[in-house]
């Protein structure tokens, strides 16, 4: 390794973890040691980088394992250990995929989706506890425990049977969503683990995991305004978008479509894909976007798609139909006064709008959303 490269580092975990439980280290046992093994590169290799990446961490790491093992049964079972060393290779077992059991085993159904993410972030991911702990808000030791927790859960995990990639991929994309805390880039992080996934597994789905966050990430730069105030996708300046990061994503996302396999991340993608395509809000092909969202509605039957389409036809058909369309769902479903406060804006009720976008900022998510919305509400209360 010519000079430290912390990605790749990272990259380098899950085989490691993968060599340690093929030598006999439970899950929990080779995770931890994993873990000491990246805190102690992360301190040496900028300076003295190793030869081989890999064996480095493998050595480090088993020493680390059998430090922790004590007491006279575990050195009886570490002379065992010891004596098969020779026996075992650092590079993975031919027929068996490190990386992709490993993100199985983080994203099992047994744990919560909180769970599921924070364990992925530290096992596959290789970030630190207190930088996941950073990234939630939450204090290092409560992390810890949820990831002690989670990791005592699926230690006993066997892989006998192929693992849910749906669930795989639900928690990728709860880790983009969660964006940017602390020091760490939560969405930068989904996607780098997206493609490690996407080289393991040759699934439609998640190549429309991939193409999604990619569309999305591509207006990032766009979203906000340097006070951190939100701007709309109808407002942004969309010569801030990353033009090569939007080929990236469509050109992954017609590989997948071709490939005949339709699924819900790859419709997503393919709504993001038509906005990405505008040059101009007022160019959106929205009757497009309207028939990708029927199709994401087959597929899911999801609430939030169906609020999500409720705009779309309001934008295809008038607001008038966006209104009836929205109508049908439940208005206790998350930002459904702010999508009912756009269309009725949009129908030309603004004293109804006005006070829908106030009600939407009391009951937003973030400090950001709200904001925007209260700031909505003042724009129409002060030209009445």
């Amino acid at each position: 390794m010519d000079s430290f490269d912390a990605a790749r580092l990272r990259s380098l975990i899950p085989s490691v973890i993968g060599v340690l439980g093929r030598r006999g280290a439970d899950f929990a046992a080779a995770e931890d040691a994993v873990q000491d093994a990246l805190v102690e590169a992360l301190r040496v290799w900028p300076t003295d980088p190793p030869r081989d990446p890999k064996g480095w961490l493998v050595t480090v790491a088993w020493r680390r394992f059998l430090d922790q093992s004590r007491g006279e049964a575990a050195r009886r079972r570490r002379e065992d250990l010891v004596d098969s060393v020779d026996r075992v290779v650092a590079d993975p077992v031919p027929g068996v995929d490190d990386t992709l059991q490993l993100y199985f085993r983080c994203a099992h159904p047994s744990l919560t989706s909180g769970s599921a993410v924070a364990l992925t972030l530290r096992a596959v991911g290789g970030l630190t506890t207190r930088q996941i702990a950073q990234a939630y808000l939450v204090p290092e030791a409560t992390m810890a425990q949820r990831i002690s927790r989670a990791k005592r859960t699926v230690s006993g995990v066997r892989f006998d049977r192929p693992g849910d990639v749906g669930t795989v991929l639900r928690v990728m994309y709860l880790v983009f969503n969660e964006g940017y805390s602390g020091d760490v880039d939560l969405a930068a992080e989904a996607i780098r683990l997206t493609r490690q996934l996407a080289a393991a597994i040759d699934h439609p789905e998640v190549a429309g995991l991939l193409a999604l966050m990619l569309l999305h990430h591509a207006r990032r730069a766009a979203r906000s305004l340097p006070d951190g105030s939100l701007v709309p996708l109808a407002e942004q300046d969309r010569s801030r978008w990353d033009t090569s990061m939007i080929a990236s994503g469509v050109a992954i996302l017609q590989a997948a479509l071709a490939r005949d396999r339709l699924g819900e991340f790859q419709a997503q993608a393919a709504i993001a894909a038509l906005h990405a395509d505008a040059l101009s809000a007022e160019e959106t092909d929205w009757v497009q976007i309207v028939e990708w969202y029927d199709e994401l509605v087959r597929l899911t039957d999801n609430p939030v798609v169906r609020l999500n389409r409720a705009v779309a036809v309001g934008e295809a058909d008038g607001a008038r139909a966006g209104l009836a369309a929205l109508a049908e769902l439940d208005d206790t479903l998350p930002r459904y006064s702010a999508v009912s406060a756009y269309l009725h804006e949009r129908d030309g009720d603004l004293p109804t709008a006005a006070r829908l976008y106030a009600e939407a900022a009391r009951r937003a998510p973030n400090t950001a959303e709200g904001d925007h919305l209260t700031r909505q509400a003042a724009r129409l209360n002060a030209g009445r």
